[in-house]
């Protein structure tokens, strides 16, 4: 009988001492973030991190998810994969996240998603346009960015049918970003026909694109796709405009931000861009928006861009998830919950989210935004994206 007594005890003690879902407890819910916030684009880091603090207040100001605050975990990577991987670990240590929201850079993306799905927690839309965070489909892996082969191809089909484009060329970053824009179009100019007027690359960090700007207008292109980013599509685009070349040019969505008008000035004038999630112009705003504008002003002393619309949105996405999985959330719960999440265009003007049991990449759509009198603008409204 005291044998029985003793092992009923024991199992007692080990069901209350079973481990809880790591990140839950009973007044909170944990949810880690790898950003820059001291490396080379700590710029998009503060952005990501301010975003999705300010969508988590917003829930916590309203008691929180089922009774539990929101806490985010931000850990400074420096944009360097080593010690990513270290805040990785310590983002898993001790009571442990639910989560990962945005972690931003493909590099340290690459290098951190598999310790967290190892670890059972949800990897949801990183800050990197990689189809390896939405595809093949993982039960614990979600993606808000298209990849840029999905994401080019549509507004470059837009703008090449609106204005009879038959000598495409391409300026592109010698690297993976580079080369999955050139993947996408390479597909895109098969489907209608036409082959490369020039392409021509450069390396990262590059400043002098004379060469380049010169062999395109030399093949004379008469349309210029930039798979580049916002230092270096300052550089190339006024490099044209110098040289007196004008050539439409439609830029990647890592180039479509404030800064490279308000960076490059009256330059960038006629730039096109492939937009993801619209930029919050406070002269253009809705009321919901200008309100939403103020409050960020407040809260973070700085303007907001679309980086902070994205974080917000995604941010969003996982609040809803968490209230539809219910009291005691688990990550099979939220994924599950995720895979129902359909959403109408915010006041942002942002297009519709949806993710689905076998597709895990929310948005699939894309518009085409132009430099006009200082400011995008958008020309097209938004565009499907397939699978490729």
């Amino acid at each position: 009988m005291r044998l029985l007594f003793v092992f009923l005890a024991c199992l007692a003690f080990g069901a209350r001492a079973a481990p809880a879902v790591p990140g839950v407890t009973p007044t909170e819910i944990r949810v880690g973030s790898l950003q820059d916030l001291s490396g080379p684009i700590a710029a998009l880091g503060v952005h990501f991190r301010n975003g999705t603090l300010m969508r988590f207040e917003e829930e916590n100001a309203r008691g929180g998810v089922h009774g539990r605050r929101l806490k985010l975990l931000v850990e400074d990577t420096g944009y360097d994969p080593k010690r990513a991987v270290l805040a990785t670990e310590k983002l898993l240590g001790g009571p442990g996240v639910l989560a990962a929201l945005h972690n931003l850079g493909s590099p340290v993306v690459m290098a951190t998603m598999p310790r967290f799905l190892d670890a059972g927690v949800l990897h949801l839309f990183p800050a990197a346009p990689l189809k390896e965070v939405y595809e093949p489909l993982h039960p614990l892996k979600f993606g808000m960015s298209p990849s840029y082969a999905l994401s080019v191809p549509p507004a470059a089909r837009q703008l090449i049918a609106e204005h009879g484009f038959k000598r495409v060329g391409i300026l592109y970053q010698d690297d993976d970003m580079g080369r999955e824009v050139l993947r996408g179009m390479d597909g895109l100019l098969g489907e209608l026909g036409l082959k490369w007027c020039e392409q021509t690359s450069y390396k990262r960090g590059a400043t002098d694109f004379s060469s380049q700007i010169a062999r395109l207008k030399a093949a004379d292109c008469d349309f210029v796709v930039l798979a580049t980013v916002v230092r270096e599509t300052i550089g190339a685009y006024t490099e044209a405009r110098r040289g007196g070349w004008r050539v439409p040019m439609l830029v990647t969505a890592s180039g479509y931000t404030a800064q490279v008008h308000e960076l490059g000035g009256a330059a960038m004038e006629g730039l096109y861009g492939v937009v993801l999630l619209p930029h919050p112009y406070p002269a253009a705003a809705n009321r919901a928006l200008a309100d939403w504008i103020e409050r960020y002003r407040r809260q973070f002393k700085a303007e907001p861009n679309t980086w902070d619309v994205f974080a917000w949105a995604g941010a969003d996405l996982f609040v809803r998830a968490l209230r539809a999985a219910g009291p005691q959330p688990t990550p099979a719960r939220v994924a599950a919950a995720l895979e129902q999440v359909r959403t109408p265009r915010d006041f942002f003007g942002s297009p519709p989210f949806a993710v689905t049991a076998d597709d895990h990449l929310a948005l699939r759509q894309v518009r085409v935004a132009q430099i006009r009198n200082g400011r995008w603008e958008n020309v097209a409204d938004y565009l499907p994206i397939g699978r490729r």
